[in-house]
């Protein structure tokens, strides 16, 4: 079974691989990546590095020949960036007659109402029509989301919100990765959609956990959405981010991410690393 994954080089793309090289030989793993040369660790190995450029549709065919089953992670940027690309890529995965398609998306994508949710909805949509197999990993939430908070708690901030009560399942993109590099390699997945979740947290939960892993009290700044904003760009966050972060927190809050789900234990055997563990980690 030949298995591609796009996006290789990124920081998902690179765990799913090393999880998937411990799993099947380097011979059945392909990459698809912008930039050949920055994957030359992973043709070093063994692996077969293919150019695959979203943006260049008509090269994608040939991108995905002789593909049993393609992983497709989704792209950054903004949403008709996005779901262009994701156009191009499922339309050449029907062409080059992929075995099944497989495609990282959001939390309940089908009915969220996350800002995010339009572009990974629209996607499995395309994926559906093609009459192809697939895959979705519905991910919940990476805890390095949260890195930049982190670092400003521990230079001696509070931990900054506008969220509320709002529950997150928070899980480290390590654990994403192995669970979908599991389910990749299985033979007969028992579902086609997995809910990536990891236990439901608030930001109060986040912010004591922290305190634990620092050895020091974390105090909670809740702030409304407009002050929140406000002390961004304060901060010097750069003017195109700072819509996206507001919507982030204004996710959060409408409940848009409290997904409860056991997909996490039914494929690894084990719950994700908790809160805390994951947080020092990030610490460290």
């Amino acid at each position: 079974m030949k298995l591609l994954v796009t996006g290789a080089t990124g920081k998902l793309g690179t765990k799913i691989v090393e999880h998937l090289l411990t799993k099947i030989e380097a011979e059945n793993v392909i990459i698809s990546v912008r930039d050949p040369k920055k994957a030359a660790s992973f043709a070093a190995r063994g692996i077969e590095v293919r150019q695959g450029d979203f943006d260049a549709p008509d090269t994608l065919q040939q991108t995905f020949d002789g593909v049993d089953r393609l992983l497709i992670i989704s792209t950054d940027g903004e949403e008709a960036t996005r779901i262009r690309q994701h156009t191009a890529a499922v339309e050449a995965a029907k062409a080059a007659g992929v075995g099944l398609i497989a495609y990282t998306s959001i939390a309940n994508a089908e009915t969220s109402q996350n800002f995010l949710a339009r572009t990974h909805k629209v996607t499995e949509q395309l994926i559906r029509e093609t009459g192809i197999p697939f895959l979705f990993f519905r991910n919940n939430w990476y805890l390095e989301n949260e890195q930049s908070t982190i670092d400003a708690v521990r230079a001696g901030q509070d931990w900054l919100t506008s969220a509320g009560d709002g529950k997150v399942g928070w899980a480290l993109q390590e654990d994403y990765a192995e669970a979908i590099a599991t389910v990749l390699v299985d033979p007969k997945p028992e579902q086609s959609i997995y809910e990536l979740s990891g236990p439901l947290h608030t930001q109060y939960d986040i912010a004591e956990a922290l305190g634990q892993v620092l050895g020091r009290p974390v105090e909670v700044k809740q702030v409304d959405s407009a002050t929140y904003t406000a002390i961004m760009q304060q901060a010097g966050v750069p003017e195109f981010l700072l819509p996206m972060l507001q919507s982030i927190q204004e996710g959060i809050a409408a409940g848009t991410l409290a997904i409860e789900s056991q997909d996490f234990e039914r494929i690894l055997g084990r719950s994700p690393v908790s809160l805390k563990d994951g947080l020092r980690k990030l610490v460290q």
